[in-house]
């Protein structure tokens, strides 16, 4: 029934707009010009028209940085993060200085060389400089662009073999994360969809309970990493086409069904020791004011006990992979090699978990 209503009004507002245009046209006056050529009055509007745009875009960029520049991702967590945001803040100084001086060339020269009858246009039939010009720089900008990220492409994702590296596989389905870690061996074992509905839906990732090597794999919800150590990260699918993104370590890879991708980093910094730096502090402390002040009614009516949020490292999906995918993240703790041992210790193994 909304549905319905809402369609019926959208109709009816059409059909009021229409019928105000033939009004406006039926209500103009005699001697009114409807020709499609431009006057000299409508270059100049249109001229002067195109520097106050100016203006108002540059205007508008300076608030902005002013007003959210401090919303940006802080420092990378992860080793190879240096050079990503290298890349990224390069990329973004030559778009943002080539965006600057195009557009202000183009709006200051529609101003400055409106239409007027009393001026002729000065053309060139052909220049060979000219169009040397404007094809030789921005090729010489783009390949710049395209080989430093093909170079740094390169280096974060050359994953050397190290026995040290921790393997971790990543598990998507709508719309959760799981994660699952090797046993004792230091070997994961074999998994497939198939294997879903064994042990009455405790086989949460598909293990095949025929490889002993899965017996002592551990499954978890809850991703917890060693600081200063490798992690390889081998990412599936069970449904949908999904992406793994961890924006803080600088890390994303599509979890294709059918497929193991792999994707590898060193995380450099604790849970613990990032919550301590000022930005995350800060960040912190608006987001919660930004909580509160939302929900101050609730909250003094006791009908909403509002927890204070506290700044985690987060695996997101980055593909829209259905309804709740908004929803699909799992946390991430960072931790010292030591805590991390201990934490696994306490897991539950694939064996005891179905048993």
């Amino acid at each position: 029934m909304t549905i319905l209503l809402v369609l019926t009004s959208l109709i009816l507002i059409s059909i009021a707009v229409w019928q105000l245009t033939k009004i406006l046209e039926l209500s103009k006056p005699a001697d009114y010009d409807d020709s499609e050529i431009a006057s000299d009055k409508d270059n100049d509007m249109q001229g002067k028209l195109m520097f106050l745009f100016l203006i108002f875009i540059y205007a508008l960029t300076i608030f902005s940085f002013y007003q959210w520049g401090d919303v940006m991702l802080p420092e990378s967590a992860s080793v190879h993060g240096e050079n990503y945001d290298n890349l990224l803040w390069f990329s973004f100084a030559v778009i943002f200085f080539v965006q600057t001086i195009t557009q202000a060339l183009l709006h200051y020269f529609a101003f400055k060389y409106r239409g007027n009858k009393k001026r002729k246009a000065l053309f060139f039939a052909d220049s060979t400089f000219l169009e040397g010009v404007w094809t030789i720089i921005p090729t010489i900008a783009l390949a710049g662009l395209i080989l430093y990220g093909l170079f740094t492409w390169v280096d974060i994702m050359t994953i050397e073999e190290n026995d040290d590296a921790l393997v971790v596989e990543l598990y998507a389905q709508q719309f959760n994360w799981k994660a699952r870690y090797a046993g004792e061996d230091g070997v994961l074992g074999d998994a497939n969809v198939r294997f879903l509905q064994d042990f009455g839906g405790k086989n949460l990732v598909g293990i095949d309970p025929t490889d002993r090597n899965g017996d002592d794999d551990i499954v978890v919800q809850e991703l917890h990493l060693p600081v200063n150590r490798e992690v390889v990260f081998r990412i599936r699918s069970q449904d949908v086409l999904h992406s793994a993104f961890m924006p803080h370590f600088r890390a994303q890879m599509n979890a294709v069904p059918g497929m193991i991708n792999q994707f590898a980093f060193i995380p450099n910094v604790t849970t613990e020791e990032i919550r301590l730096r000022p930005e995350i502090v800060e960040k912190v402390r608006k987001i919660n004011k930004i909580r509160f002040d939302k929900s101050e009614d609730l909250v003094a009516s006791g009908d909403f006990p509002l927890d204070p949020y506290e700044f985690d490292f987060l695996l997101l999906c980055n593909k829209i992979c259905g309804a709740s995918h908004y929803n699909m993240q799992m946390k991430i703790v960072v931790e010292t090699e030591e805590e991390f041992n201990r934490w696994l210790d306490d897991q539950p193994t694939f064996k005891e978990f179905v048993q």
